[in-house]
């Protein structure tokens, strides 16, 4: 077949005498009588990074190779969690990413004992890259043991250098005792830099311990452990073999990534929280397991095509290892990791390190802020993102404690927080049902959509009944008592709770919600008090901010809601809390923010419908609440009540309404079909309204003259003169009359039409 085109798909290279192609590096496939064998094809590719950060980057990135017949190697991945986009990253030729000339840079050489500077160049000569640290005498050489052409094992060819890292080369090679598809399956070998080196001997053999049994599709699969002679001493020289994973390190993406001006910019918030998404399941995967990364950063993490693989485990360690040594990368490790050794707590931090340095201009991230991040006023996406940063400040808090406490818990909230980014960004909601709270049990603050509207402001009392209920902890011990409690009397409640056979933490936030409920703030907050440190979680913060409104202690219930939603970033029903308490505590603007913010992403949350509206109309911006009102879907129990409130906000301040207003409040009320009742009162409403645009008195006091401002729009069936409105509003008036069970009010009633009815000359 030499010479003949290659068969792998879009590849144009051909197959040399050795049957393998001039391009992609493929082994032609094998010919039997019966036809030629069809080639599968996909990603399958991999590497090694060091703790210095030096990863395979724009070297061994967008490597192809065949498919696996495992079912972990899919053709696609997930990346976006269906919701984002992410452009995909094609796969590269493997033969242009060895390196022409592998060598270590001067600036990068650190003995690897005592991490001091060796193999520097000085009075213009260049640095030896091989001899003994001049600081504590260990040998070091960063010249790689393998050459082109070598036959590791017996089986993997080398095909040269891919990139150099902390721990150790990184090459290209052939397993020849694996045929995928009627090709050689591509895979990558890691060897130690230094031989001598304890540290990193002792890495290398706890990878050849575990690491095999890793078995997950975001994760580089170590196929074995091979052993090679040093060309100079002859001693076995341990290598891991690898999956060969292409595509480019998440550290290149973000450099090569320009924005409209051509100039770098940082890769865009969506994308950045769904590779958050892709990464934690791989994480939680290894800490299921007792393994912790350690080493986690974007030269660490390969995106191909659509999937994104952790590529260096070199640092992979067991969460109970007391003895091993610890890698790690300033600006990435937490601090803790030095006085606590490495955990769930301190991986997680390195995720959100690396979140942030993705995603906007962190400078100084490894010095500065090596173990902080910078405040929300210097970092513009901060401003415009507050939930982002609430999500970056909790899992990189200095306390451990503080972070999350598994990779499924952050990821969560991940969700969370890029539904509401994307929500935000292009006005669609995104709702999604919470692992932590019920829906809103009731829509509070709707008084404007009442008929009649008796004019009732906020009660913390309906906020409190009516605010999403934390869910119960399936594992606490009282969980199934509490299921089978009733929506009954609060006071009904409150006793048979205290009759609970075990008292829980779970029992406890339930009587406490229970009295604060019933009116009961004092009570409710002693039995916060009785809880014990182990379980005042954010649930203590909810509860607290129960009994802050119910207090009439707005501020209080604010800062308790505060820190319920740093803890929970991506939690719309943390954000609505906040809102409502903002609002009663004065603060507008921040009730505004967050009440947009839940509104944006989820529909469901009708209660910041009103409270948007509410706010706004308080601050003359009729067109903004109208526009919010009409986004409550007609599918929802408060649609009719929301387009009354809309017809208010159209009439309700006298000096701005315009006969527009009046006409589409007419037609908005003519749309609705209410009961008589209900017409009758916002047709009074209406009508009275347009009898003060026309700037005449409500009553009646003399003959009809020419009003000084006319219309040519219609109300309800009548046109826009004085006498067409009265006689709308006497008709409103007897209407509700008829309505009225009571004598002396329906007598008032009468006596109101009366008043309002058109006189004439006889």
């Amino acid at each position: 077949m030499t010479g003949t085109p290659c068969q792998r798909g879009g590849c144009p290279g051909r197959y040399d005498a050795d049957g393998y192609c001039d391009q992609c590096g493929h082994k032609a496939p094998a010919v039997p009588a019966a036809g030629p064998v069809s080639v599968a094809t996909g990603p399958m590719t991999a590497g090694f990074s060091g703790r210095t950060g030096a990863g395979l980057g724009g070297t061994a990135s967008g490597l192809t190779g065949t498919r696996s017949t495992r079912s972990r190697a899919s053709a696609r991945g997930r990346l976006g969690a269906g919701l984002v986009d992410v452009p995909p990253v094609p796969l590269r030729n493997p033969t242009t990413a060895v390196m022409s000339d592998p060598q270590v840079p001067e600036p990068r050489r650190y003995c690897g004992k005592c991490d001091e500077p060796v193999g520097r160049g000085r009075d213009g000569q260049p640095g030896r890259p091989e001899g003994f640290c001049p600081h504590c005498g260990t040998q070091f050489s960063f010249v790689p043991r393998l050459a082109t052409g070598d036959l590791v094992d017996g089986r993997y060819e080398i095909l040269g250098c891919l990139a150099y890292g902390g721990l150790g080369w990184i090459y290209l090679a052939r397993d020849r005792h694996v045929s995928e598809g009627g090709a050689d399956r591509w895979v990558v070998l890691k060897g130690l830099i230094n031989t001598g080196d304890p540290h990193a001997m002792e890495s290398a053999m706890a990878e050849r311990r575990f690491l095999v049994e890793v078995d997950h599709p975001n994760i580089v699969k170590i196929h074995d452990f091979a052993r090679h002679p040093d060309p100079k001493t002859g001693e076995l020289v341990g290598y891991i073999v690898m999956e060969y994973v292409g595509g480019q390190s998440l550290k290149d993406l973000a450099l090569a990534h320009r924005g409209p001006t051509g100039q770098r910019e940082p890769l865009p918030l969506p994308q950045v929280l769904a590779y958050a998404l892709e990464v934690l399941p791989a994480m939680g995967y290894l800490h299921d397991r007792g393994l912790v990364f350690c080493d986690f950063k974007p030269d660490n993490v390969i995106q191909a095509e659509e999937q994104l693989k952790l590529i260096d485990l070199g640092a992979v360690r067991r969460i109970d290892d007391q003895t091993g040594a610890i890698y790690g990368t300033p600006g990435y490790q937490a601090a803790d990791v030095a006085t606590r050794g490495p955990s769930i707590e301190s991986d997680l931090y390195t995720v959100g390190r690396a979140m942030a340095v993705l995603s906007f201009q962190f400078t100084g991230f490894s010095s500065k802020y090596a173990d902080s991040m910078p405040a929300p006023a210097d970092v513009d996406l901060f401003v415009r993102e507050p939930s982002y940063h609430r999500l970056l400040t909790r899992v990189t808090h200095p306390d451990p404690l503080r972070r999350f406490a598994s990779a499924s818990e952050m990821a969560d909230q991940v969700l969370g927080v890029l539904r509401e980014v994307l929500s935000a960004a292009d006005g669609v909601p995104r709702p999604s049902m919470s692992a932590l709270f019920t829906a809103e049990r009731r829509a509070f603050g709707t008084a404007a959509g009442a008929v009649p509207d008796d004019g009732r402001t906020l009660s913390p009392r309906e906020v409190v009944t009516a605010l999403p209920l934390p869910l119960v902890d399936p594992t606490d011990p009282a969980a199934g008592f509490l299921a089978t409690l009733s929506a009954a009397n609060p006071a009904e409640v409150v006793a048979t709770l205290r009759a609970a056979p075990n008292r829980t933490a779970e029992v406890t936030y339930r009587l406490v919600r229970a009295l604060a409920e019933a009116g009961d703030a004092a009570e409710a907050h002693t039995e916060l008090g009785t809880l014990a440190p182990a379980d005042a979680d954010w649930r203590h913060g909810w509860h607290s901010g129960l009994i802050g409104l119910v207090a009439g202690r707005p501020q209080e219930a604010l800062a308790a809601f505060a820190s319920v939603a740093e803890a929970l970033p991506g939690e719309p029903a943390a954000q609505l809390a906040e809102g409502v308490a903002a609002e009663l505590a004065g603060n507008a603007d921040l009730a505004i923010a967050r009440y947009a913010r839940v509104w944006r992403v989820d529909h469901g949350y009708v209660s910041t419908a009103f409270g948007l509206a509410r706010l706004l109309l308080a601050r003359h911006d009729r067109a903004g609440a109208i526009g919010v009102l009409d986004e409550v879907p007609d599918s929802s129990s408060q649609h009719v009540p929301a387009q009354i409130a809309a017809v208010r906000a159209r009439i309700g301040d006298a000096g701005a309404v315009s006969e527009a207003d009046l006409v589409d409040a007419s037609t908005r009320l003519e749309r609705l079909r209410l009961d008589p009742g209900r017409h009758a009162h916002l047709s009074v409403e209406l009508f009275t309204a347009a009898l003060r645009w026309l700037g005449v008195p409500l009553e009646a006091r003399g003959a009809t003259g020419a009003p000084p401002r006319t219309g040519t729009g219609r109300l309800l069936g009548r046109q826009l003169t004085e006498r067409e409105l009265r006689l709308g509003l006497e008709t409103g008036y007897r209407a509700l009359a008829t309505q009225e069970r009571d004598a002396f009010a329906r007598y008032a009633l009468v006596d109101r039409a009366n008043a309002v009815r058109p006189r004439t000359l006889v």
